[in-house]
């Protein structure tokens, strides 16, 4: 059971187990600017996700979304709250990739740094390269692939970190437009055959909609949670489908009053 908080002195206790459950309660976390100055990131989040779900998480810029990846990541620790969430790994938006790797070795990152051998790890990912659309860029450099292509090197190292947990942060921020949704139907696909339990911080209310089980709306900050609202859409979704338009526009006008009303 997670321990509750009281002081930042006081460290907090990070729930697991084997089911990917992830429970937040009376999570706030404030920190110090460069120029001195305190900043309250988030303010009382409670949210829950499933085990094997993905929870999208959008709200304005500086809501504190990042840092709620951060918490979950074990990067940051809460000033008060309770987090229970079984190991989780980063995605951030830039994809990081190594420029004097290949394709095939930074994907293979994850597992060296875990003690891997070098040529099991490369055969462990090389296996993949097929199945996430990458075959026959093993030994490409980052600087020879497209955006899509970086992106796919960088989930399949996140993947292979074994970690139940997957946070992505803006993974398709820096995409084109028809990029992004190519590699939206991508990610549902992926995820479909190899299951993890995701959290998704995205600006793009459509991409929530298309991808996520649930989607919590932060508001301004600090970030507070204005809603979690369920998607209980069959899959896959179209951008075009009434049931995804309407969803959007619902959270659109909740992101843009602040309530549910």
């Amino acid at each position: 059971m997670p321990t509750q908080l009281q002081s930042r002195a006081q460290p907090p206790t990070f729930g697991g187990g084997t089911g990917a459950h992830i429970a937040l309660e009376g999570v706030s976390r404030t920190y110090s600017a460069r120029n001195g100055a305190e900043v309250q990131a988030l303010a009382e989040v409670s949210l829950r996700a499933g085990a094997g779900e993905l929870l999208a998480v959008v709200g304005p810029s500086g809501c504190g979304k990042s840092t709620l990846l951060e918490l979950l990541c074990r990067l940051q620790s809460p000033d008060r709250g309770s987090i229970s969430c079984p190991p989780a790994v980063l995605m951030p938006q830039h994809d990081l990739l190594l420029p004097w790797l290949s394709a095939l070795d930074n994907a293979a990152l994850a597992l060296r740094i875990a003690g891997a051998k070098r040529a099991q790890a490369r055969a462990r990912a090389e296996g993949l390269f097929v199945e996430l659309g990458l075959a026959g860029f093993q030994h490409a450099r980052p600087h020879e692939l497209s955006g899509g292509m970086r992106q796919r090197v960088a989930f399949l190292r996140t993947l292979l970190s074994g970690k139940p947990v997957l946070c992505l942060d803006e993974p398709f921020g820096a995409l084109d437009a028809i990029t992004r949704a190519e590699m939206q139907e991508w990610l549902a696909g992926t995820l479909a055959g190899e299951p993890r339990t995701v959290v998704l911080v995205t600006h793009d209310v459509e991409e929530a909609i298309l991808l996520a089980d649930s989607v919590v709306v932060l508001s301004p900050r600090p970030g507070r949670v204005v809603a979690q609202l369920e998607v209980e859409l069959a899959r896959p979704r179209r951008r075009t489908d009434g049931d995804v338009i309407a969803l959007r526009e619902r959270a659109l006008a909740i992101l843009a009053t602040g309530s549910q009303s």
